[in-house]
């Protein structure tokens, strides 16, 4: 793991980390970019990640980055990313990947995005904003009809939710042009998309408005919902079947591989 840094587009100096397949030149690599949650005052840190480790293992580079919002970096950092959903914070996304394809870390054929909760959704709106970018996405316990935010889940429930809604994703009436469930036809590649029927913070019911938006378009769509998961899945059993399938999802596009059930009854990439 190995920390990265470049130019957004307009000049701002973002960080973040790479890590590497053991034993790998580093060079033209299947690729998964993975934006964190949050999105606001949260950060990628260098240290172990469970899932980040997974897909080395499998054989990925992993890029993550702390677009604009992210904590670490001081109050303008986190003010930039104000109502830049699928804008700003999109582009330095869009922006990482190809530096990582510039640099010769990543393979351009293979690139994927995989994200949970926002990262959910800056994996979709990646698909649909960049559709030659990337090869497919994943998105976990995510959000993508963002005028819904307004009216459904715990954060507008809250005594500020509805002004932290308006102050940091925007006024309903013009998130539309950025929720990737209304632009779906724009998404040209696979789709996997995990969902918990108890979730609170990110209702289920925005990745089956997405689900049927992209079955709509004719966009390949796999899906795994579990009715008593919530922000997340906790069960050992719903794991298993969710990185088995989130690996095999990837290997169909990346090649890298897939897991395997060892002797001692855990799964592990192979």
């Amino acid at each position: 793991m190995q920390p990265i840094k470049l130019q957004a587009r307009d000049d701002l100096t973002l960080h973040g980390y790479v890590t590497f397949p053991r034993g790998s030149s580093g060079k033209n690599l299947p690729t998964i970019v993975m934006p964190h949650g949050g999105p606001f005052g949260v950060q990628d840190v260098w240290g172990f990640d469970g899932d980040v480790q997974m897909l080395a293992q499998a054989g990925y580079a992993v890029l993550q980055l702390n677009f604009r919002g992210s904590a670490g970096y001081g109050a303008d950092y986190i003010h930039a990313g104000g109502r830049q959903w699928g804008l700003k914070m999109q582009d330095d996304l869009t922006d990482a990947t190809r530096w990582a394809i510039q640099q010769g870390i990543a393979d351009p054929k293979r690139v994927c995005i995989y994200g949970a909760s926002y990262g959910g959704y800056a994996s979709l709106m990646g698909v649909a904003k960049e559709p030659g970018l990337y090869q497919c996405a994943v998105g976990y316990v995510g959000v993508y009809d963002l005028p819904t935010m307004h009216t459904q889940g715990d954060i507008q429930q809250r005594g500020s939710g509805e002004t932290y809604i308006k102050e940091w994703i925007g006024e309903r009436e013009g998130l539309a042009a950025t929720s990737p469930n209304r632009i779906a036809e724009r998404i040209k590649v696979p789709v996997f998309l995990a969902a918990g029927g108890e979730d609170q913070r990110a209702p289920i019911e925005h990745s089956k408005m997405m689900e049927q938006a992209l079955r709509k378009a004719g966009v390949p769509v796999e899906t795994l919902y579990y009715d008593t998961e919530g922000h997340g899945f906790y069960l050992d059993a719903h794991q298993q079947e969710y990185y088995t399938r989130l690996l095999a999802f990837l290997s169909r596009s990346l090649g890298g591989a897939t897991a395997t059930t060892s002797t001692g009854g855990s799964n592990a990439a192979k």
